[in-house]
């Protein structure tokens, strides 16, 4: 499996999560995976079934509960911890003083700044070029 970062924690296996799940905990486990939120990861699978994939979603869907493990507890701890700070957390309800609110923000910029600076230095790296010239073949 692939490295996820979710807000700041690497995310490294994919993992049922039947705590927060309504079936068998696939879809809240895929959305813990790739960062997004439980609703749309399951408006997304209702879709595919509807949409004419529904012997397929049907099939990757149990084939997904019996093999992904649950998750484990330390893990769940990360995801929580990563999802405390949001945007979308209202100030009043996080506890935080308007300067803390700020110094975070301000943290988050910078780290946002300096991915953008890692790939900008790629994207303008002759490996990139050799690596694009590789593909086009």
């Amino acid at each position: 499996m692939q490295n996820r970062q979710a807000g700041g924690i690497v995310m490294t296996d994919l993992y049922r999560d039947p705590v927060n799940g309504k079936l068998s905990g696939v879809c809240a486990g895929l959305a813990n995976f790739f960062g997004m939120e439980v609703w749309i990861v399951r408006i997304l699978v209702i879709s595919a079934f509807l949409l004419g994939g529904s012997f397929l979603v049907v099939l990757v869907y149990f084939a997904m509960t019996f093999m992904l493990e649950k998750t484990p507890p330390t893990y769940q701890k990360n995801i929580q911890a990563a999802r405390e700070h949001t945007l979308k957390n209202k100030p009043w309800q996080s506890g935080l003083g308007v300067s803390e609110l700020l110094s975070t923000l301000e943290q988050d910029f910078e780290q946002i700044e300096h991915r953008v600076k890692t790939m900008e230095a790629y994207v303008t790296s002759e490996s990139f070029k050799v690596n694009r010239e590789f593909k086009n073949l």
